[in-house]
């Protein structure tokens, strides 16, 4: 473990650590935070005292991603989420900008260190220590990305070792001659690497590499997306959930359970996503504790996830998400009344070790929304097998088309498949 004495917490001394940690950060952002202090005075909570128990946190205000975009555009470049003067920060990153328009995030050297140790628990949850030597194959720039990664190795007292300005042939050549032990990208991309290995008669399984972790997309905690990594590359792959807004806030362990949520960090909440009530399968909600210079108090992140109801045979003690994120509850996609999510999708195609790649589009029928799965195929008799694995596991038909080989395309970040028409 990373922490021991923290991740085997039991649930009252772990709750009176959060309530500590949120109650001393609450004082600061009421004294010199402006979007909080606003915020929350327009809820009715002008003092610490307001906020005296766990049910006065819970009347607090939530908090969406327009409502950062929206201040950022009224109070250009940053907004006004900052607690302390702009001399202070030293770290600037900003979202993908993949389900809407970007935001800009500061850190101060404080937060950065928390973000890096944050990435302490991702790292060590794998197996992950010194003595490895772990290859980030990430092009370093304003997104995020594996940035806070890149820094949690060195926590870990691993060796980092950085893929930004190469090709994947490239990089796949550096994984080989500097002997890396890790890989952490996209699951996307860990398959498109697969790819080119396979192309250029390389094999992956005899290098000593042999822990993948994986982020930006919950496609590594899909069985068959897991599957398909773990075989192309003869290594565990692991699944690690984190937001450049919010921070890295759940790994795996070894027994692959579902994500621990880094509960002495954040504060967790799944709830409704119509109603807002406590729910154990709805939208997660997260307060983090240690990024008091840019923080957010009890975000909807607009991700679909389910509370495990037993403990994890690891002797941890966060609380985990089954299946991980189990996708976007705004790619949801509504087809003859039938509510479909990619990544559901995504867990069938990934089946036909055929299917190298795929894309979704969405179009109008009419008045009716419907989709079209795009597969990578030479022959229409493999659509037919994919189109017909899809009823079975959807309950529901959709159309199913072959493209050319290698027509489709490939990502070194977040991956795009939907396409609407």
């Amino acid at each position: 473990m990373f922490d021991r004495a923290l991740e085997t917490l039991g649930p009252e001394p772990l709750r009176d650590h959060q309530w500590r940690r949120f109650r001393a950060m609450a004082g600061e952002l009421l004294a010199s935070n402006p979007f909080v202090a606003r915020k929350w005075r327009a809820a009715g909570v002008s003092s610490v005292d307001d906020i005296r128990a766990w049910d006065d946190f819970r009347r607090l205000p939530f908090t969406r991603k327009s409502e950062f975009v929206d201040d950022q555009a009224a109070h250009p470049p940053f907004g006004t989420n900052l607690t302390y003067p702009l001399e202070r920060y030293v770290r600037v990153h900003q979202t993908s900008g993949t389900s809407g328009a970007p935001i800009r995030w500061l850190d101060t050297q404080e937060s950065w260190e928390w973000w890096a140790r944050c990435w302490g628990f991702v790292l060590r949850g794998a197996g992950v220590g010194p003595g490895d030597r772990v290859f980030f194959p990430f092009s370093f720039g304003l997104f995020i990305g594996f940035w806070a990664g890149f820094e949690g190795a060195r926590v870990l007292g691993a060796l980092a070792i950085p893929g930004g300005g190469q090709d994947s042939p490239t990089r796949l050549a550096w994984i080989e001659t500097l002997g890396a032990t890790v890989l952490v990208c996209t699951p996307s991309y860990a398959l498109h690497l697969a790819e080119i290995a396979r192309a250029r008669s390389i094999d992956l399984v005899k290098l000593p590499l042999r822990t993948t972790i994986h982020a930006g997309e919950p496609g590594a905690g899909i069985p068959a997306v897991r599957a398909r990594i773990e075989e192309g590359w003869g290594a565990r792959a692991f699944d690690h959930a984190g937001m450049t807004e919010m921070g890295a806030y759940g790994y795996e362990c070894a027994e692959q359970a579902g994500l621990h949520l880094i509960e002495s960090e954040f504060i967790t909440e799944v709830v409704d996503p119509a109603t807002g009530a406590p729910a154990r399968d709805g939208e997660l909600v997260l307060t983090n504790l240690g990024r008091v210079g840019s923080p957010i108090v009890r975000y909807r992140t607009g991700d679909h996830v389910r509370l495990a109801g037993t403990p994890c045979a690891c002797g941890r003690t966060f609380r985990r998400l089954e299946g991980g994120v189990l996708g976007r509850l705004d790619d949801m996609l509504i087809v003859r009344g039938v509510n479909v999510f990619p990544t559901a999708i995504e867990g069938i195609v990934r089946r036909f070790a055929d299917v190298d790649e795929f894309q979704i589009e969405v179009f109008r029928a009419g008045e009716l929304e419907e989709i079209r799965v795009l597969v990578e195929l030479e022959d229409a008799a493999g659509a037919s097998r994919v189109q017909e694995a899809l009823r079975a596991g959807l309950g529901i038909r959709l159309e199913v088309a072959t493209v050319p080989l290698r027509s489709l395309p490939r990502y070194e970040l977040k991956a795009r498949r939907i396409v609407r028409k």
